[in-house]
Parts: structure tokens; sequence; C-alpha cells
């Protein structure tokens, strides 16, 4: 049982990172326009992301609330 939980923790601790990545790409994409190498085309693809999840209704709108609870879940498990 202590491997899955130290598993848990490493994914945890990964999506935390990838979430903050995400979070400087969009800034780095905002400041510096899509010149910026490694972070270009995030906010693209947030708006396609979104913009799919916009037109499926009621299922994006689930889809969405799910993923909102599961980030939710993590910080507070923290």
């Amino acid at each position: 049982m202590r491997f899955l939980q130290e598993l848990k923790n490493w994914i945890g601790e990964i999506t935390e990172i990838a979430l903050l990545l995400i979070a400087l790409g969009v800034a780095a994409e905002i400041l510096f326009g899509s010149t910026v190498p490694w972070f270009g085309g995030v906010v693209g693809n947030l708006t396609v992301l979104l913009g799919t999840l916009g037109e499926n209704g009621l299922v994006g709108l689930v889809a969405l609330g799910i993923i909102l609870w599961l980030f939710h879940k993590k910080r507070v498990a923290a």
C-alpha cells in the first residue's frame, strides 16, 4: 500500500508541475506573443479545448466540473 501512496504523491506532484508550466506558458505568450520557442501555442490550445467543451453543451460542462473537482480534491488533500 505504501507503493500506491508514493505513486499517488508522484503523480500529484507531476500534475502540479504541469499546471505551473501551463500558467508560465500562458503568461509568456501574453507577454511575448507566440514567438516563445517552448511555450508557443499554449493559449491557442487552451482556446480550442474550451471551445470543444463549449460545443458539447452539458457533456462539456460535466467534464469541466469533473476536472475542476479532481484538481480541488488534490489541493485539499495536500
